[in-house]
């Protein structure tokens, strides 16, 4: 059973409560007006006052009981949706950390240009080769070649746009 089907059924549980806590001192209520309509009065024969002689901690007890479990209920309403939230942010971070250690251990395999190359392509996919040249301080002829290595491994992707190249990562990482 799902938390919010469960928190629902508490708080219904949470009202019936109520409604049993306070039908009792209603009932109880009744009797008195009962007893002085025919007495006359709300002292009894030893002296006592109806009013007085009253406990109201099983009342106040009952209202509290069923305070909390309403709380409860209503907890258990709105919780299924931050856990939602808890575990979707939860998965988020986990496949963002598995695509990072894939791209680490994809690095690993290239020598430090290229590393470089790729670094940048992934901090802004579409760099123009202009842009990539200035990051990279690399020469412009160099950095062709390694970009034509990188093309030929099937990691990046050259677009042309106008008289410039973009340079996109084949692989979403």
């Amino acid at each position: 059973m799902d938390n919010k089907k469960l928190g629902i059924i508490i708080v219904v549980i949470g009202i019936i409560l109520i409604s049993i806590v306070t039908g009792m001192k209603i009932k109880e209520d009744i009797m008195i007006n009962k007893i002085i309509e025919q007495q006359g009065s709300c002292y009894l024969e030893d002296g006592t006052c109806l009013h007085d002689d009253r406990d109201f901690t099983l009342y106040i007890a009952g209202w509290i009981f069923s305070a909390i479990v309403i709380a409860l209920g209503i907890f258990l309403i709105f919780f299924e949706r931050s856990q939602k939230e808890i575990v979707s942010a939860l998965s988020k971070q986990k496949e963002m950390k598995i695509e990072e250690e894939k791209f680490e251990i994809l690095l690993k395999g290239l020598n430090e240009d290229e590393k470089k190359i790729l670094k940048a392509v992934k901090e802004q996919d579409g760099i123009t080769q202009q842009t990539l040249r200035l990051r990279t301080d690399l020469h412009k002829s160099k950095l062709s070649i390694l970009l034509d290595n990188l093309e030929k491994k099937g990691l990046i992707a050259r677009e042309t746009k106008g008289k410039t190249k973009e340079v996109h990562l084949k692989m979403h990482f």
